[in-house]
């Protein structure tokens, strides 16, 4: 029966935990900052791909690097940019 309490209370704070993320405000797509992984998930491809092949092409939106002590900031990309730019992929069809 113990076990049984154990589940019970790591499903209870589960629970609150997600509870706490819903009732937080969503951030709007427009001022979303998307990291290589974002950028991977959303276009379905690996994230060596989307750093090699895709965010270096010149019509891709240009990478925001916050300041940081490190030299080499991560490339942060807006992802309503990100959006638009895939979009103008889309089959005419």
């Amino acid at each position: 029966m113990d076990d049984v309490n154990v589940r019970l209370e790591d499903l209870v704070k589960r629970c609150e935990a997600l509870l706490v993320k819903l009732d937080q405000p969503a951030i709007s797509l427009e001022f979303q900052l998307w990291d290589h992984g974002d950028v991977s998930a959303y276009f379905k491809r690996h994230p060596r791909t989307v750093r090699e092949q895709i965010t270096c092409l010149p019509s891709f939106p240009k990478a925001i690097r916050l300041p940081s002590k490190d030299r080499c900031a991560q490339p942060l990309y807006r992802a309503g940019e990100v959006v638009e730019w895939a979009n103008q992929f889309r089959d005419r069809h």
